[in-house]
Order: structure tokens, then sequence, then C-alpha cells
């Protein structure tokens, strides 16, 4: 299983942790944002292979940001997929 811990830009979480195995996300733990919706975003994804959580939350905007708490785990994952 591999872990790892995404620095946020842009945002109000400022963080996400994050678990893979197998090319599935296992797990997603954010650190600040709105809780709720971080929480949410977290249970979606969980058991969801990782290329299919970067087409669904690549682009995501909050409000006049032009990124958001989902588009920042889709880059993280992405970084991931460049890296291993």
């Amino acid at each position: 299983m591999d872990r790892f811990t995404y620095s946020t830009r842009g945002v109000c979480a400022r963080a996400i942790d994050i678990a893979i195995e197998d090319g599935i996300i296992s797990e997603v733990r954010y650190h600040g944002g709105c809780s709720g919706n971080t929480q949410g975003v977290a249970a979606l994804v969980k058991g969801l292979p990782v290329t299919e959580a970067i087409e669904r939350l690549s682009g995501i905007r909050c409000g006049f940001k032009s990124t958001s708490c989902p588009d920042q785990l889709a880059k993280a994952l992405s970084e991931y997929l460049e890296n291993n």
C-alpha cells in the first residue's frame, strides 16, 4: 500500500492524506476545508481506480477559484501516477 500527503494550493484545505493499493484508492483524508464536502468527496472516491477519480474530479472549480478540493485531489493522484 502506498501512502502519501499532498500539500494543496489555492484551496481552504491545507493537505490531503491518500492511501492507494493496487491502483485503487483505499483512503482519503483532508486537513481543513469544508468538513462535509471533503468527507463526502473522500467517501465517494474510496474504492475507485485512481484513473477514474482523476477523470471525474479534474477541473472542478470552487466559486471564482481556478481549483477546488476535488480538483486538488485529482492533481495529487495525477502526481502519484507520474511518480509510480
